[in-house]
């Protein structure tokens, strides 16, 4: 993911930078770093985590407990049971990504 791409990920999801930062667990300084691409005059890659955190807040996932428990979404109520044993667990992740959006 080059810096345009995170700059561009934040913006279509309709985040600030804080906004961006308190959805990926860091500062937001770091969202400034990964957006411009440097630090420091040094260049400064997006990690894979963030990548891969990224595009699962692209996809309405905002936590994930683990394969037996249900992703929570955007849309979930925050207090809802996770523990219902008729529901399905969330799709894996891997390979769901179309091609041309995965990051090299």
């Amino acid at each position: 993911m080059r810096a345009a791409d995170f700059k561009r990920w934040r913006k279509s999801l309709g985040l600030s930078q804080k906004q961006a930062a308190d959805a990926l667990g860091l500062k937001r300084r770091m969202v400034q770093y990964y957006e411009k691409g440097e630090r420091d005059g040094e260049k400064v890659a997006v990690p894979k985590a963030v990548r891969l955190a990224c595009w699962a807040l692209a996809a309405g996932v905002t936590d994930y407990r683990g394969p037996d428990a249900k992703a929570e979404s955007g849309t979930a109520a925050a207090d809802e049971d996770d523990a219902e044993e008729d529901e399905d667990p969330p799709p894996p992740l891997a390979g769901t990504l179309p091609k041309d959006r995965v990051a090299g």
